[in-house]
């Protein structure tokens, strides 16, 4: 029975880590990819003073524990409404779902909403948009908040990877025009993971 037990805890710590050097792999790729395009001066929001002495952004240390399983619950009926953000632009926006999780010990939820403009693009119809702030806003990370990229799920559960959160552009140039993170998606933690606030 013993030998059994044991056999089972190793096979579980050894499944364990595997899924964690994936976690860690994947956020590793999605910030390389990121300097690349900040980078390339044909996409990069950079200035171009800044783009000249650019060599990387910074990010906090990869988490695996940031990488969390969320329940859905849908909103089908949900009304399209116009989003604020840092200019008079308005775009609407849908809310698609509320995400509920556990993280730091606390239970959690955001919201998640589809832009109804790009859902009408191929390359956007399975689209969706997570913008949140957090208790690292305006001290490690960008005061404004950020974002999160999703897809369409195809059940009622969507992991959302903090390692993946990104500043929106305004955070490195004034001239974008930025989604403003809805109160509701404040987040009574701090999320030390993804992108940190960038230094001119």
């Amino acid at each position: 029975m013993k030998i059994k037990m044991i056999i089972f805890t190793l096979l579980f710590v050894s499944s364990l880590a595997a899924q964690n050097d994936k976690k860690i792999s994947e956020a590793l790729a999605f910030q390389e990819k990121m300097n690349a395009e900040f980078s390339n001066k044909l996409h990069s929001p950079l200035t171009e003073e800044d783009l000249a002495s650019f060599s990387k952004l910074d990010f906090f240390p990869v988490d695996p524990d940031l990488v969390v399983t969320a329940k859905l619950k849908f909103h089908k009926n949900s009304k399209p409404f116009k989003m604020a953000t840092t200019t008079d632009r308005q775009p609407i926006y849908k809310l698609y779902a509320t995400a509920s999780f556990k993280l730091n010990g606390k239970e959690h939820q955001l919201e998640i909403y589809q832009n109804q403009k790009l859902m009408l693009s191929t390359d956007y119809e399975d689209y969706l948009f997570l913008p949140f702030t957090d208790k690292t806003n305006g001290e490690s990370s960008y005061g404004g908040g950020r974002y999160i990229d999703l897809s369409i799920p195809q059940s009622d559960t969507i992991v959302i990877d903090f390692n993946r959160a990104y500043n929106p552009y305004c955070a490195y140039n004034a001239k974008y025009s930025c989604p403003i993170p809805p109160k509701v998606n404040n987040l009574d933690t701090e999320i030390k993971a993804g992108v940190m606030a960038y230094k001119h």
